[in-house]
């Protein structure tokens, strides 16, 4: 991917991302904080009392990855399935607030996922999580409308968070290769045949570790993506490695982008950030490895935030 723009000019990029369209797809789900102290131990059990004073709730998921982006200013469109209930409200509420364009299907079988944090004095005490896979027949009906949507956007990026809600992900890259668009992965499991063919895959380095073993060295890290990307026909690895950065894979390079972090808060959706910018970056027309230096940056900071959070273009571009 040989870009015409300038990495470094600030205006046009910003330009060209506005005109972006970014079709998101993939498992959606409610994050919801409940903030409180904790000054005693319950009398029934050895356990924390958490006195709530504050709640707040946040698109996590693929819901998040769609925010991220429209957060940096591209033309966002979000399909997943969600529950007929009170928690796919605030969702639904929730991407109209961040200007994200969303499709989502109801479907009256299942509950919305919810993960519920109770967090205190920064810690969390508690996660407690309600879920349950799509039928059969919405997830047809968003294959449906998936294949009508992708004529209308750029790119495809599919967020994987192994909640069924991608159950046609080989079907939906061939359908995205056929029709010309790039399609980015964010990876769940230790099956990545059925991701074959996709442009670029991100797994963090304990998920790559799952799928292709441990390594010794950085040598042997880089043999082990290359066979990986060989083996699944994708263009491009891209390895969120934590405290030591990130790593692209393409055929015979190699780009190594150390952490940018300067305080680590909280990791929780720093992947969805690290794909959102990457795939706004390279929609606007940026090559590949100017699109990682920027997602790199996007991680530095989203990870000093607390919970799932966004990147604003005033802090990206400052």
């Amino acid at each position: 991917m040989e870009s015409d723009l300038n990495p470094h000019d600030l205006t046009s990029i910003r330009t060209a991302i506005s005109k972006a369209r970014v079709l998101v797809v993939g498992d959606v789900m409610l994050d919801r904080y409940w903030f409180g102290d904790v000054n005693r131990i319950s009398p029934e059990a050895p356990v924390p009392v958490a006195l709530v004073n504050r709640v707040e709730e946040r698109a996590g998921g693929a819901a998040n990855v769609a925010r991220n982006a429209a957060s940096l200013g591209a033309q966002v469109t979000l399909l997943s399935v969600i529950g007929d209930d009170e928690a796919g409200g605030a969702l639904q509420t929730l991407m109209q607030n961040s200007g994200v364009q969303a499709s989502l299907l109801r479907d009256p079988t299942i509950s919305t996922i919810v993960k519920l944090r109770v967090i205190a004095k920064q810690q969390q005490l508690l996660r407690i999580d309600f879920e349950a896979p799509p039928s059969h027949e919405v997830l047809s009906a968003k294959l449906d409308d998936y294949r009508q949507a992708l004529q209308a956007h750029d790119l495809v990026i599919l967020s994987d968070y192994g909640k069924g809600g991608l159950t046609h992900v080989v079907e939906m890259i061939k359908l995205a290769k056929a029709a010309g668009k790039p399609v980015l992965v964010d990876p769940k499991g230790d099956d990545y045949v059925r991701y074959g063919g996709a442009t670029l895959l991100t797994p963090n380095r304990s998920e790559f570790r799952e799928v292709a073993g441990s390594w010794k060295d950085d040598a042997e890290l880089a043999a082990k993506a290359s066979r990986l990307r060989g083996e699944l026909d994708l263009q491009a690895l891209l390895v969120t490695r934590s405290e030591e950065g990130m790593t692209l894979y393409r055929d015979g390079q190699v780009l190594h982008q150390p952490t940018q972090a300067r305080e680590v808060f909280d990791v929780s959706g720093a992947g969805d950030t690290v794909i959102a910018t990457l795939g706004v970056m390279l929609a606007a027309g940026l090559d590949m490895g100017d699109a990682v230096q920027w997602s790199n940056r996007a991680a530095g900071i989203v990870v000093a935030k607390l919970g799932t959070a966004v990147v604003q273009p005033e802090e990206l571009f400052a």
